[in-house]
C-alpha cells in the first residue's frame, strides 16, 4: 500500500511556503503592478474606442444631414430647372404663335391688295370690252369723254366685292 513520509511532507510544505515569502517580497508587487498596468492600459483602450465609435457616430449623423441637405438641394435645383423650362418653352410657343400671327395678318394683306388691284384691271379690262361692244353694236364713233362717262356709269353698277 501506500506509506506517507511526513518528513517529505513537511519539507515541502516549508519550501513552498518560504518561495511564497520570497514571491509576496520580491515578485508579487511587480507582477500585481504589471497586471495593474495591463489592466489600465486594457480600460484606456476600451475608452478611445468608445469615444472613437461615438466620434464615428456622430460624423455618421453629420454624413447623412449632409447628404438629406444636398438631395433637398438637388430636388431644388431640378425644381427650377423644370419651371426654367416650362417658361423658356411657353416663351417659345407664344412667340412662334405671335410670329405667325404677324406672318398670317401679312399674308391676309397682301392677298387684299393683290385682290383690290385684280379687281382694278378687271373693271378696266370689263370697261374696255363693254366700249369696244358697244361701238361695235352702235357701230357709231363715241367721243373719249362721253365713253368715260359709260364706262364709270357701267362700272357704278357692278357690285362692290
Amino acid at each position: 500500500m501506500l506509506q506517507l513520509n511526513t518528513g517529505l511532507i513537511i519539507w515541502t510544505a516549508l519550501t513552498f511556503g518560504l518561495l511564497l515569502v520570497i514571491l509576496k517580497a520580491f515578485a508579487w508587487k511587480p507582477i500585481l503592478a504589471a497586471l495593474d498596468a495591463r489592466e489600465d492600459s486594457i480600460r484606456q483602450s476600451i475608452e478611445r474606442a468608445e469615444e472613437a465609435k461615438k466620434e464615428a457616430e456622430r460624423v455618421l449623423e453629420e454624413n447623412r444631414k449632409n447628404l438629406t441637405r444636398a438631395e433637398e438641394i438637388a430636388q431644388q435645383v431640378i425644381k427650377e430647372a423644370r419651371e426654367l423650362a416650362e417658361k423658356v418653352r411657353n416663351e417659345s410657343v407664344s412667340k412662334a404663335h405671335s410670329e405667325s400671327n404677324k406672318l398670317l395678318e401679312k399674308a391676309r394683306e397682301e392677298i387684299e391688295r393683290d385682290k383690290q388691284l385684280a379687281i382694278t384691271e378687271l373693271h378696266g379690262l370689263v370697261a374696255e370690252l363693254a366700249v369696244k361692244a358697244a361701238e361695235k353694236i352702235l357701230n357709231e364713233a363715241i367721243d373719249e369723254a362721253r365713253q368715260k362717262k359709260m364706262v364709270e356709269n357701267f362700272l357704278n353698277s357692278l357690285p362692290k366685292n
